[in-house]
């Protein structure tokens, strides 16, 4: 899918639609150009429309590829990885994809493998100074809403933790560990994710003594820059706290299921022994051999008075050894 935004004379983001910008003699001047999970057609038009190389522009689109930043002639990427949330069966799950930023003289183009939550927000006006013309600030901009969207989603995993904890103490099922065990997980991605961003937030906060790059950090633009570097360095501390609880709260949790199996398995097996005694008492009793009161009428009493106070002798003994 392929968006494109500009910023008009009055600032006020307008959407071209697709008669507008495949016209021939169409400029990508002052543009925001948006890739969603493109096609190879749609990657080579916008290749040709920018002369960013279709290989280069495919990069994001590879789940694997590590955050970076690399400048060449005529433009620069920043490779971000960029927080993903999805509505399951009756949960959500977190995970991240790379998110692609060129950055050229002229234009912004924007490669992504999903419709995320982070550029939604600059497509539908909800950022604040946004303007297309402001290559370096929206750059900045989209870093400093990737670090937000990690602290949000950060939050909800705790109170979705929160939420699971509580429905254990109550019943411990397979349904809500698997929950912890994927949010746990979550909080792997985010981790690795933050590493690699902090690393390309520390290059950028390099690149104001390197004129040859095309991202000039502006005067105006540092205090920008300078808090996503602090909310980035928030988001990977909270995620760290968060891992570190999670983490010990699963340990916590198998040792209690560990328990709590020991102790069913030591009451099954003092029953067991409990009631064996009788069946072995039946069984001397059962045999083609002579046996005490075999006739009498009350033999049969007797016998079962036998394996029963045996039993419940047994049983308190158990007990007391807090066996039972």
């Amino acid at each position: 899918m392929i968006e494109i935004f500009k910023t008009d004379e009055f600032e006020k983001l307008q959407h071209l639609q697709e008669e507008v910008y495949s016209a021939e003699g169409f400029s990508p001047k002052d543009c925001w150009i948006n890739l969603v999970n493109p096609n190879d057609k749609e990657i080579e038009y916008i290749a040709g429309l920018t002369g960013i190389e279709a290989d280069v522009l495919k990069t994001p689109l590879d789940d694997e590829e590590r955050s970076r930043v690399e400048n060449e002639e005529d433009y620069s990427m920043v490779l971000v990885d960029i927080p993903v949330i999805e509505e399951e069966a009756a949960y959500y799950s977190y995970f991240t994809i790379p998110l692609g930023t060129f950055i050229k003289k002229d234009c912004v183009v924007t490669v992504c493998l999903k419709d995320t939550a982070v550029l939604r927000d600059f497509a539908r006006n909800r950022i604040k100074s946004f303007v297309t013309y402001k290559k370096t600030r929206f750059l900045f901009q989209i870093l400093y809403n990737i670090a937000t969207k990690f602290l949000n989603y950060l939050k909800q995993i705790d109170k979705a933790s929160q939420r699971i904890q509580n429905e254990l103490h109550k019943s411990t099922r397979n349904k809500e560990l698997i929950q912890m065990l994927d949010l746990e997980n979550s909080l792997v991605y985010f981790s690795t994710s933050l590493t690699g961003n902090d690393a390309v937030i520390t290059r950028l906060l390099s690149t104001k003594t390197n004129s040859s790059s095309i991202v000039k950090i502006y005067e105006e633009d540092k205090d920008l820059l300078e808090d996503v570097a602090v909310e980035t360095k928030q988001a990977m501390e909270m995620c760290s706290i968060y891992r570190d609880i999670l983490s010990g709260t699963m340990d916590a949790y198998a040792s209690v299921i560990s328990n709590n199996l020991n102790i069913v398995m030591k009451v099954l097996t003092s029953v067991t022994l409990v009631f064996s005694i009788p069946t072995l008492i039946a069984s001397f009793f059962g045999m083609n051999t002579g046996v005490p009161f075999e006739n009498k009428w009350w033999g049969f009493w007797v016998v079962a008075a036998i394996s029963a106070v045996i039993s419940i002798v047994l049983a308190l003994f158990l007990k007391k050894k807090k066996l039972l």
